[in-house]
């Protein structure tokens, strides 16, 4: 029993575990609605924008990207630039002044810009729908991890992690949430600065790994005994260093450019973060040091995506890391490549990363959807002036019916790719908030019908191009549609609120607060 816990992956994954309860236990105290849902609104441009690159840079990074360059290429590449783009794009037209507005939750935005109370539970179910998607690839990531290096089953992946999530965010709220994201964050940074250190000491330099893969073509050696089909893997350089394997036309590429660049503005535990900032000022803060973590972030995984693909091009890696890199498909190139370059000690810390990174994730996605149904429904609809202790209590139930149901969709998703499961939530997210949050913040003409047939259109033509692709006729078909969702979804408010043109009498006041250097602090 000793052994088993002295083992590093273990030993990692208890600190970890352990880090967590005591930073939750110190953080429980959560008296009001503001202490549980936003923190307080006490966290300054470091904490937060440690918090945000740790909320936004998800499984689907830490695993997904490196993932995905290891298998496609260029075109793996190109996933980390469209996500760069986002981060841009959310600092420069949303992060200061929905931080000028102030509020709870992402629904309080349009119920509070057309005083609304049907256009908070059109938001609502597009927050519940968003953080649907978003949750089940990461809940994907945890089990795999767990069963890939732990022997547990898929099933007892989901549960565990969804019950860590309900003792973290229940606990802790925002506060307990935010310095964990951002303590988590810096753990996976200091993964991959070790992994890099070690693939450049051991001589994997790019130029020359980049070389090897691409002018390896063939079969590679020893990977049919665990492959699927019983052959062995095929490799084709030219392929891999070409463009068009996952994407093979051009209007394929500008879909997923459409979705991904556009989703994060719309991605509701992303922009609740912006609440939690005392000033508008701190929020572009935060937003700009996102975005330079996430940059280096991006360029540490495509490296390692190749360093990754090098070493089992080679095949002199140990027997269980080639095992490993077959069987477990692109989700596990990143600790296997740590085992191939450290050896159980640099696995064990690549483990607690990639735990961390989607405990981080998970947590701003649980908080977001408790806010959704704790405060935009039980406590503004359903059950109108309740007291601030209610109104925290409601919210750790509803981490509770969360839980629950965040581990039914990880149960539905086993067989799925982490890096495409996000980026369809990012797809829904751009289609439906995006246009809300561009039109309603640079917008006056935007009004309350306008904004709600957009977020239901929006989230109605994404769940069918999604799950019904191939009802539509071929040239309609898009991997990641985007490119049909995302106009639809901005026309639709534009269109609708040109034909209502029943503007908010108080709107010239809303666009001072958002827009006013006299509303820096809110």
């Amino acid at each position: 029993m000793m052994q088993m816990l002295l083992e590093p992956k273990m030993l990692m994954t208890i600190i970890l575990m352990g880090t967590i309860v005591y930073v939750t236990y110190l953080t429980k105290r959560n008296a009001t609605a503001s202490d549980f849902f936003v923190g307080g609104r006490s966290f300054g441009w470091f904490m937060n924008g440690s918090a945000i690159g740790g909320d936004y840079l998800s499984a689907a990074t830490f695993l997904g990207l490196a993932g995905l360059t290891f298998q496609l290429g260029y075109d793996g590449l190109y996933y980390t630039f469209c996500f760069s783009i986002g981060l841009t794009l959310l600092a420069i037209f949303v992060a200061g002044p929905l931080r000028r507005f102030g509020a709870y939750t992402v629904a309080d935005f349009l119920a509070y810009r057309f005083h609304s109370k049907r256009a908070r539970l059109a938001a609502v179910t597009v927050v519940l729908a968003i953080s649907g998607f978003y949750a089940a690839p990461q809940l994907l990531g945890a089990a795999q991890i767990l069963s890939m290096f732990f022997g547990t089953t898929y099933e007892f992946g989901i549960i565990f992690t969804c019950a860590v999530m309900i003792f973290y965010v229940g606990v802790g709220g925002m506060k307990g949430t935010t310095i964990n994201q951002a303590l988590e964050l810096w753990i996976r940074l200091g993964c991959f600065v070790l992994m890099v250190a070690a693939a450049i000491w051991g001589g994997l330099h790019y130029q020359k790994i980049l070389a090897a893969v691409t002018e390896f073509s063939g079969t590679i050696s020893g990977t049919a005994k665990y492959a699927l089909d019983g052959k062995d893997v095929v490799h084709d350089g030219n392929s891999w260093a070409g463009t068009g394997n996952y994407f093979p036309s051009f209007w394929q590429t500008i879909s997923m450019t459409i979705a991904l660049s556009l989703g994060t503005i719309g991605l509701p535990h992303i922009l609740l973060r912006f609440y939690t900032n005392p000033s508008a000022k701190a929020a572009r803060k935060s937003a700009l040091m996102a975005i330079g973590i996430a940059s280096l972030f991006f360029f540490f995984a495509v490296y390692l995506g190749v360093v990754g693909r090098a070493i089992f091009l080679e095949g002199n890696a140990d027997p269980q890391v080639i095992k490993d890199l077959v069987a477990g498909g692109n989700n596990m190139v990143i600790p296997s490549t740590a085992q191939a370059l450290g050896g159980k000690w640099l696995l064990g810390l690549v483990i607690a990363g990639a735990f961390a990174a989607i405990f981080s994730n998970l947590s701003g996605l649980f908080i977001a959807s408790s806010g959704a149904l704790a405060h935009d429904l039980y406590a503004t609809i359903f059950r109108k002036n309740i007291s601030e202790k209610e109104r925290v209590v409601a919210g750790k139930v509803s981490i509770v019916i969360l839980g629950i149901l965040y581990g039914v969709l990880g149960l539905m998703v086993k067989n799925a790719s982490i890096g495409h499961l996000v980026a369809l939530a990012f797809t829904v997210a751009a289609s439906t908030f995006t246009p809300i949050f561009i039109l309603g913040i640079w917008w006056r003409g935007m009004t309350e019908k306008g904004a709600i047939a957009g977020l239901i259109i929006g989230l109605l033509v994404s769940m069918y191009t999604i799950f019904l692709p191939t009802t539509l006729p071929e040239f309609l078909q898009f991997k990641i549609p985007g490119i049909i969702t995302v106009p639809i979804g901005f026309l639709s408010v534009y269109i609708v609120s040109k034909i209502d043109r029943k503007v908010p009498a108080d709107v010239n006041e809303f666009m001072k607060k958002v827009h006013s250097k006299e509303s820096e602090v809110a």
